[in-house]
């Protein structure tokens, strides 16, 4: 790990591909081009922020511990003129298979036959209107 390389954010943006995939993250410049098939969030979200400095979409997220110590594990330098505290002396864990997992919303409550529910009971209304005014059309009397 070169973490005594200096970048800046231009050099950077020259590795924003899938087969070249740099980023910055509170000042780190980050490799992550072998991590994005093991990144929880999918490899779009990295491809996404390639090249670029992703230090508040990676703090809004709210990543885990293990994902903040990954940060060092993929460190290849520093943002030039980027001051922060020194972390060299934290040591590098393996993120575990638990906490690496991602966390998923199903806010989808409705039963898979919804949606053919939803299509079908608009046209059975809108159908027995018509039958309804079809057969009572021939049935008044003037």
């Amino acid at each position: 790990m070169a973490q005594n390389s200096v970048f800046t954010l231009s050099q950077v943006a020259q590795h924003k591909s899938k087969k070249d995939c740099w980023l910055v993250i509170d000042g780190r410049v980050l490799n992550v081009t072998k991590f994005q098939e093991e990144h929880p969030g999918g490899e779009e979200v990295l491809i996404e922020w390639a090249g670029k400095d992703a230090t508040q979409p990676f703090k809004d997220i709210g990543h885990s511990k293990s994902a903040q110590k990954l940060l060092l594990k993929y460190q290849v330098g520093v943002l030039k003129g980027y001051t922060f505290q020194n972390d060299a002396d934290a040591p590098i864990e393996e993120a575990k298979k638990k906490d690496m997992s991602a966390f998923v919303i199903n806010d989808d409550h409705m039963p898979k036959y919804a949606a053919l529910v939803e299509f079908s009971l608009p046209i059975l209304v809108a159908g027995s209107y018509l039958a309804y005014r079809f057969l009572t059309a021939g049935s008044s009397t003037f």
